[in-house]
């Protein structure tokens, strides 16, 4: 049998449909059933989850949701870390309750873990996968920070507006990049990031952290080779220098946690997947989405 792994960036995908479904529109405006419980978000996601199961006819499914900031390793290592975002409103979390509740019902397997966030128990998931399995894996995330995860096995389907999804590998990103997809950390280390809010290496943009990263390989053999620094990028020594510790704080944030002893210890069969639609239609009817699943 093909065996297949479908893995879901849980918040990602609720959020992107909850604020899709919300905008412009006050709390009030937005539908609910007859219970009172909110359903802009779910009926999109419930309808975007049927349609990727059966478009990539997973074997396996996994959703992986993120736990509070502050109940994070990266929260205790950096106080400000994604201290600049703003706190989810009340219907998406909600809707968050009712969807877990629902992928319970109809046999899809999630996760939570305090300390880690769903980045690390999708890398975690995804690293054993392509190790165990050796076949394909797919993540659904906008997440760019999710990039630096793919192998041989493990591609990412990414939503674009107008064109849809994009299942973008390892192959489109040596050929964007020109670096494996490991030193996707290096350059986020050095080029941070304002919606996670890791600080970066100050002064070094877009223009320097990917040279940089394409020259020597690493951001540790950057500062190794510091005084001896390629003349091409004279103008960033100063500031490379001076921003070191960030540097290194940057790319302890960034980098996607791969080693979880309960991910390890997870069997493959908790995760098998078998569309049962009279269930999946029946929580539909419950929940008053008006849709309906079809095979």
């Amino acid at each position: 049998m093909n065996e297949t792994l479908l893995v879901i960036d849980g918040f990602n995908l609720l959020s992107r449909c909850y604020f899709a479904t919300s905008y412009g529109r006050d709390e009030a405006a937005l539908t609910r059933n007859s219970k009172g419980q909110f359903t802009n978000a779910l009926r999109v996601t419930i309808q975007k989850m049927h349609a990727l199961i059966h478009q990539y006819e997973p074997s396996h499914i996994f959703v992986a949701w993120d736990v509070k900031r502050e109940d994070t390793k990266r929260k205790d290592t950096y106080a400000l870390y994604k201290q600049t975002r703003a706190e989810l409103p009340e219907p998406l979390i909600q809707q968050y309750e009712t969807l877990k509740q629902f992928f319970d019902t109809v046999g899809i397997y999630q996760m939570s873990l305090s300390s880690y966030e769903a980045d690390d128990l999708i890398g975690a998931l995804a690293s054993k996968w392509s190790k165990e399995k050796q076949s394909p894996g797919y993540i659904y995330s906008n997440d760019r920070d999710l990039l630096q995860l793919l192998d041989q096995h493990i591609s990412q389907i990414i939503a674009k507006k107008q064109v849809g999804d994009l299942v973008y590998g390892f192959k489109h990103f040596q050929e964007e990049y020109n670096i494996h997809p490991r030193q996707w950390v290096d350059v986020k280390a050095l080029l941070g990031d304002k919606s996670d809010n890791i600080p970066g290496v100050p002064g070094v943009g877009e223009k320097a952290a990917l040279p940089l990263i394409q020259q020597y390989g690493s951001i540790h053999e950057i500062y190794a080779q510091i005084e001896q620094l390629d003349p091409a990028f004279n103008r960033y020594k100063k500031k490379l220098v001076e921003g070191k510790e960030l540097g290194m704080l940057s790319r302890e944030l960034a980098e996607i946690i791969i080693d979880i002893q309960e991910i390890s210890m997870l069997t493959w069969e908790k995760l098998t997947f078998m569309y049962d639609y009279e269930r999946w239609n029946k929580e539909i009817q419950s929940l008053e989405l008006n849709i309906r699943i079809r095979s």
